[in-house]
């Protein structure tokens, strides 16, 4: 099988890559590459039958039938105008091109384009396949058309050879628009994995910052629950005691505005998800604001701090101290009422730290209306304490007493 340069379209494979897509509409690149390709053969069919008809002394041997010339030509004509199907049948042209390559010289470049796109496009056992049966008519074609000079076993190697390097050349092609559209899906895949971290990750912290808000509006809002029904329970309070309640209440309510208004702002924004919230987060350290701003509110509260060098206490643990003493001061002033609450924290850096709120037995009855809770305060507590691997137990211990109480790691360095 003569071989000579033919353009492809470096689209998607069929087979294993492009099964789905073995007939993809055809792009301006194909009409361009198959017109190429067409016009090459007619003009290699112009060739050879100008070849054939010229006088030569051995003409007599190539073609001993005159016919044999114009017959060549139409067989030319044909498999140049198959060109066009060639990506939807090369398997079919390529069987069909067998027999007729045995004796035709004008659709040698037809033949030629049709076997690279049938090796670009199958299998490779499918194109060593019709190499191998293409060695029996190139074969005869040494017999029937011998070349003036040459004898037969030389053109009879040469056209293996060639037909061998056309097959080379097809198979670097197709290896290489494998590896491109492997890498494209890579690309692609690695693209929609990068966007699916991106939204887990968008999630994760929004559910973060909702816990964050929960405990923090969830304390300011028993605050505000209970200095209301005190000013409802006692409607005849002095006006100073009236005034210091109503200041209590606007600021608090003030406080949980800003709160809800930086959460609503954060849960909006499309900001690097790796930075914490702009707000400055609560520590260790801003546990005594925590138990006055109760106080002022009428809870009895005892901080009992055993803290050894509170300095070197990572932030995170600190963090979570305060969410615990939050929610804990929080579930007091909405179930328990005027009772009494302690809080007492102990560690030091290697033992860890503890923290222990207990409400002791309510000594009144609630003034007004219980306020309402989600159910879900202790809940984000326990994950809380379980995402920094400590322990948490909560309930009624043997006294009536309700206990909450965490231990926290704190590493010794």
């Amino acid at each position: 099988m003569t071989s000579m340069a033919v353009v492809e379209h470096p689209g998607l494979l069929p087979g294993s890559l492009g099964a789905a897509r073995r007939h993809p509409r055809r792009t301006t690149r194909d009409w361009l590459v198959d017109s190429f390709c067409f016009l090459v053969s007619i003009g290699w069919v112009l060739v050879a039958t100008l070849d054939a008809a010229s006088p030569s002394p051995t003409l007599a041997e190539r073609l001993p039938y005159a016919w044999m010339i114009p017959a060549d030509a139409l067989v030319g004509l044909a498999l140049s105008a198959t060109l066009w199907v060639r990506r939807r049948w090369p398997l079919g042209l390529a069987l069909v091109t067998l027999p007729l390559s045995a004796f035709s010289m004008a659709a040698v470049a037809a033949t030629v384009i049709i076997y690279f796109t049938l090796v670009v496009h199958r299998r490779t056992a499918v194109a060593l396949a019709i190499t191998a049966a293409s060695w029996v008519p190139n074969m005869l074609f040494a017999l029937l058309r011998p070349e003036p000079g040459h004898s037969y076993w030389n053109t009879t190697l040469w056209g293996m050879l060639l037909s061998l390097l056309v097959l080379a050349w097809g198979m670097f092609v197709r290896a290489r628009r494998q590896l491109v559209v492997s890498l494209r899906e890579r690309a692609e895949r690695a693209e929609a994995e990068q966007q699916l971290r991106m939204a887990q990750a968008r999630q994760l912290e929004r559910t973060r910052i909702a816990r964050e808000m929960h405990d923090v509006l969830a304390h300011r809002i028993s605050l505000l629950s209970l200095h209301a029904g005190a000013l409802e329970f006692r409607p005849d309070a002095a006006p100073d005691e009236v005034a210091r309640a109503a200041g209590v209440i606007r600021s608090s309510a003030h406080a949980a505005l800003q709160d809800l208004r930086e959460v609503i702002g954060v849960l909006r924004a499309e900001a690097s998800l790796a930075e914490d919230p702009e707000r400055p987060q609560p520590t260790l350290d801003d546990l005594p604001a925590l138990v006055a701003e109760s106080r002022a509110a009428g809870v009895r509260v005892e901080l009992g701090d055993r803290v050894t060098e509170a300095e070197r206490l990572p932030e995170v643990v600190g963090r979570s101290v305060y969410r615990i003493v939050q929610e804990g001061l929080t579930n007091a002033r909405k179930h328990a009422a005027g009772a009494a609450v302690s809080v007492e924290l102990a560690g030091r850096p290697g033992d860890g730290l503890t923290v222990e709120i207990r409400n002791r037995r309510p000594v009144g009855e609630a003034a007004g209306a219980a306020i309402p809770g989600s159910g879900t305060g202790l809940i984000g507590v326990a994950e809380r304490v379980d995402l920094a691997g400590g322990r948490l137990a909560y309930g009624r211990d043997d006294s009536g007493d309700f206990r909450l109480a965490a231990w926290l790691p704190w590493p010794a360095t």
